[in-house]
């Protein structure tokens, strides 16, 4: 360990956290190493040393980089080994935890910092989200940046009822939940949650015990920042700079300014805002401009320049006209539009809206309407996944496009950006939980939701368009789930706040949440929480889910008006599926020699066949007749004969010892020339020739699994015997084709049908 090195290690949850600082990334303001178990993240801070002009944001980046070296693999494409875009997974990492440390940065900032976590080591057994969250809060601890933390994050299951924190991968897969909470010792910041029909008690509880867990994690990462006292120097020292007396006074003039232009809208923000109610989007988009042009016109009138006018805009308009909208709320209940505090916007549903699709929805919520889409496939279809554990493959997918004219704008389309990605995740986590396992329903399912027009989460609204066309689609989902999102009006020290049920636009603004819920009646599948407070309290959370659960019960009876259970049948549109069992060692039989079988099936009857290690024979297609052709072919290829069977089948082939016959699709018997007929024949070429249409009976299966059949005593073939066609004399002993002397009959050697294998092995 160097000098500047930092080695710090606590017990947690029953597992060694070690926290490194000092060592590398020594250029980074901030550089450290967490390690949990065997899985080891690097998070560095670099923080821009001057604002970036021309934003109206704080300029966070949250980057999230998966190396597949930590898991000791290679990428398997064939042509890249080198990682490549990121995948969803790592997306809705970083973006995880974004939302867990950006509300304790100052929003005012206009300097850019930005925050690498990149996962070096992963070890299959404690998951690498949480170290990168507790690595990402130590390092913005020691980066020297105005930030308001430590915080920690942690998981939470539950296996039979009983609480598990931190719990493996294997102890995920038994439990039905999957909680992440961030935040600090007191308040929580940020929760992500998938839940099997988890009822908001039992969530709450979970919510509450993992946080009151975080406390040693906090106290490390609080004893870093103690420890390393000098950390940073360098950077304060450059951005502090001396101020020219030019710089002064332009300074004043501003605040002089500011302060005009903030006593004006203290008093005309309120008249115009709430002289009526402003039922859409767009009016209070008018509303609010009024107030620009208001303020211009002030400005104008009192010789400031356009430039400052500009300036005094953009800078105080829109945060004083949330506040005032929060105020409302606080002190007289009001909101912008009209709704009370706990009503929900004008709800609307429709399925089955497309005509050839496999299944289609329609969900309004106000402004905010989503058109949701199923497609059916194959179980051949499934995606393919290659991350940090491994690889692993998935059925059930929901995408959600956001178009620029969802929100009246014009802008390029590109490809699928974080906020479409995550938004497209929490629906499909929503929805997940309901979805039937694939023995009970073998296709590959996808959903792809359009945002046609967005006003407040246009996720939940996504969920809700997706379950309805889930059950047009026949899909047999267990129960039905709707979200929402809730949302917050509050004072800057919390000593006041109020629940919003589904807010829009104006509403989300300083002192409010965005928290998403989604649900059956039963229990809830889904949680997302972000804030904009520094932190919630238990009583804000419990009010949310109670206030929630009554708007997601009113939303699932609107859903249940446009359908209220999965269609009977599927879309005429939409691939049949038909699954059956073989014996696993028969599969060969299916494919083979080089895939020829099971290919020529598929081009006959155009279909797709999976078939897995087990036997499991899955065949799809559009036209059901021919997939159960299809069927009928594959279980004709390995189904077992037994003595007594009677077939009707076709001479294929003659030979000088007997013909063959075949008896369903690629299996041939055969009739020995003793067995065509109740009387001698000495050729069978000339009692049949290939294409008749013969009814044998199996006689044999001998040892090496081949059949042997007869024709005597079926009445089906009587007309072939009536002439006697065929009829030969009997030769002397010594003369007979199957003379037992030698094994060779009058053909010569290897002719008689126990001496030569070569065509019976053929069938």
């Amino acid at each position: 360990m160097t000098k500047e090195e930092y080695v710090l290690t606590t017990k947690w949850l029953g597992r060694t956290l070690t926290i490194k600082t000092g060592k590398l990334a020594k250029q980074a303001d901030a550089a450290v190493t967490v390690q949990y178990g065997d899985t080891v993240v690097l998070a560095t801070v670099v923080e821009s040393c001057q604002e970036r002009e021309g934003i109206d944001f704080f300029p966070l980046m949250v980057d999230f980089e998966e190396r597949l070296y930590a898991a000791g693999i290679i990428k398997g494409s064939r042509w890249v080994k080198r990682e490549g875009r990121p995948s969803d997974e790592s997306v809705l990492t970083g973006r995880m935890i974004d939302r867990a440390i950006r509300p304790l940065f100052l929003a005012e900032s206009r300097k850019e910092i930005q925050v690498i976590i990149t996962v070096l080591s992963v070890d299959q057994e404690n998951d690498h989200d949480i170290v990168s969250l507790i690595a990402a809060s130590a390092a913005l601890s020691v980066s020297g940046v105005t930030w308001s933390g430590p915080i920690s994050g942690i998981r939470v299951g539950r296996i039979n009822n009983k609480f598990v924190f931190n719990p493996t991968y294997e102890e995920q897969v038994q439990s039905d939940l999957d909680l992440i909470v961030a935040g600090t010792d007191k308040k929580i910041i940020m929760i992500e949650a998938r839940a099997n029909e988890v009822e908001e008690a039992d969530m709450l509880k979970a919510i509450l015990a993992g946080q009151a867990e975080l406390q040693p994690s906090i106290e490390l990462i609080k004893k870093l920042s103690d420890t390393v006292k000098t950390a940073n120097k360098k950077k304060r020292l450059k951005t502090n700079k001396l101020i020219s007396a030019d710089e002064l006074k332009v300074e004043k003039e501003k605040e002089k300014i500011f302060s005009q232009a903030t006593n004006w809208l203290k008093e005309n923000i309120k008249p115009i805002l709430f002289d009526r109610t402003y039922y859409t989007k767009g009016e209070r988009k008018a509303a609010v401009k009024a107030i620009e042009e208001g303020l211009d016109k002030y400005l104008f009138d009192q010789g400031i320049d356009r430039d400052w006018r500009e300036q005094a805009i953009e800078s105080l308009v829109s945060p004083m006209v949330e506040a005032e909208v929060t105020q409302a709320v606080l002190n007289e209940q009001k909101r912008v539009d009209g709704r009370g505090l706990d009503e929900i916007r004008p709800l609307f549903s429709e399925a089955g809206i497309l005509p050839r699709n496999h299944g289609s929805g329609l969900f309004s919520r106000g402004e905010t309407q989503i058109m949701s889409i199923v497609t059916l496939g194959s179980p051949g279809m499934e995606q393919t996944l290659e991350g940090l554990e491994g690889m692993s493959t998935k059925r059930f997918m929901h995408h959600y496009n956001f178009p620029p004219y969802c929100v009246g704008e014009t802008k390029p389309i590109r490809s699928p950006g974080r906020r479409e990605i995550g938004h497209g995740a929490l629906a499909e986590k929503a929805l997940l939980p309901v979805i039937p396992n694939k023995e009970d329903f073998p296709y590959t399912i996808r959903v792809v939701s359009e945002t046609l027009s967005s006003n407040g989460s246009s996720s939940m609204g996504a969920t809700c368009a997706s379950c309805l066309a889930l059950m047009d689609a026949g899909v047999p989902i267990k129960k039905a789930v709707a979200g929402i999102a809730m949302g917050l009006a509050s004072d800057k020290d919390m000593s006041r706040w109020q629940i919003l049920t589904d807010i829009q636009d104006l509403e989300d603004g300083v002192g409010g949440m965005d928290f998403k819920i989604s649900g059956t009646r039963d229990g809830l599948t889904t949680i997302q929480l972000d804030t904009k407070t520094n932190g919630l309290t238990k009583d804000i959370i419990k009010k949310t889910l109670t206030q929630g659960r009554i708007a997601l019960n009113q939303i699932l009876d609107v859903m249940a008006k446009a359908i209220d259970k999965p269609r009977p049948d599927l879309s005429p549109y939409a691939p049949r599926i038909i699954s059956f069992k073989i014996e696993p060692s028969k599969i060969r039989e299916v494919i083979g020699a080089g895939g020829k079988i099971i290919n020529g099936i598929i081009d006959e009857y155009n279909v797709s066949i999976d078939i897995e290690d087990d036997g499991l024979v899955v065949v799809c297609g559009t036209d059901e007749d021919k997939s159960r052709q299809a069927v009928d072919y594959i279980k004709n290829l390995v189904r077992e004969f037994t003595v007594g069977e009677i077939f009707a089948g076709q001479v294929t082939r003659l030979m000088d010892f007997g013909v063959f016959v075949g008896l369903t699709p690629g299996r041939e018997g055969m009739v020995h020339v003793s067995e065509l007929a109740p009387y001698h024949i000495g050729k069978p070429q000339d009692f049949l020739k290939v294409g008749d249409k013969v009814t044998v009976r199996v006689k044999e299966i001998d040892d090496q699994g081949r059949v042997n059949l007869t024709m005597k005593g079926l009445a089906e073939n009587k007309h072939l015997w009536e002439e006697e066609k065929g009829k030969s004399e009997m030769r002397p002993y010594g003369g007979s084709r199957f003379s037992p002397r030698n094994g060779a009959g009058n053909n010569g050697p290897g002719r008689g049908r126990f001496n030569n294998n070569r065509d019976r092995n053929r069938y």
